[in-house]
């Protein structure tokens, strides 16, 4: 399925008429009215993204987001935050792939690259309100099979295959110098039942061999951890874990 993206632009408008003879206190505090209007007035178009006519509506609004950092260089919380980039929200299945089919895939992607695909309203940072009790599986990949796995792993996200209700926040993908790693985020960490079906589920759609190490890491534990690396920085300082090698 292809079709052309349109990218709809939000734009100011500043027309309207000012009197040369205004007090320069009056102008500033209009100016500045209409600058507040004007981002609510944006806000709340972002926030109005619906399906089109005829169009396949997915259960919940997600949104791409892109970020990328200089490898070895720890950020904090906040340069994170600045460093991630939104790509667009999508709520039907038409609108998905006018994203996806111009995005540049995870296997072509270079240096310390990140795809996240969450649902709207959720940031993809541990510190979010949806993610800070949560935690996320994750899988190492060797090169070559990041593309194909991101695929398998978002369209069964999209189409509600791990069945555990509002708990699936989103799901990330990350592409390294020797290695790449998918991981998906869940939004109750300590619900066991929850986290073993979406294991369960994500060895079913990526067609895991059954020796397919997969750990399981909690927020709370990543943000204990020194040196930040971003939302899917992944420190695997005293724990050594074979690469996933997918037939």
């Amino acid at each position: 399925m292809s079709s052309l993206l349109k990218i709809q632009r939000l734009k100011d408008d500043d027309s309207g008429d000012h009197d040369q003879n205004e007090e320069n206190s009056t102008q500033k505090d209009g100016e500045k009215e209409k600058t507040e209007r004007d981002k609510s007035q944006s806000s709340s178009k972002r926030k109005a993204v619906v399906p089109g006519p005829a169009e396949h509506p997915l259960q919940y609004n997600y949104t791409f987001w892109y970020s990328r950092r200089t490898p070895g260089r720890p950020t904090s919380s906040q340069s994170y935050e600045q460093n991630i980039k939104q790509i667009g929200t999508f709520a039907s299945v038409e609108q998905f792939w006018r994203f996806y089919s111009h995005m540049v895939r995870p296997g072509d992607l270079t240096g310390h690259s990140d795809f996240h695909l969450f649902k709207e309203g959720i940031k993809p940072m541990w510190e979010d309100d949806a993610n800070k009790n949560g935690g996320k599986w994750i899988i190492r990949l060797r090169k070559g099979l990041a593309s194909r796995c991101w695929e398998n792993l978002i369209l069964a996200m999209l189409g509600e295959q791990f069945m555990v209700g509002e708990e699936i926040c989103g799901a990330v993908v990350s592409v390294r110098f020797q290695e790449d790693i998918i991981s998906i985020w869940n939004k109750t960490a300590s619900d066991q039942a929850t986290t073993a079906r979406i294991r369960d589920t994500l060895r079913r759609v990526l067609n895991l061999p059954p020796n397919t190490i997969m750990e399981y890491k909690t927020h709370t534990d990543s943000i204990k951890m020194p040196g930040r690396l971003g939302s899917q920085r992944l420190l695997f300082q005293n724990l050594w874990k074979p690469r996933l090698n997918v037939p």
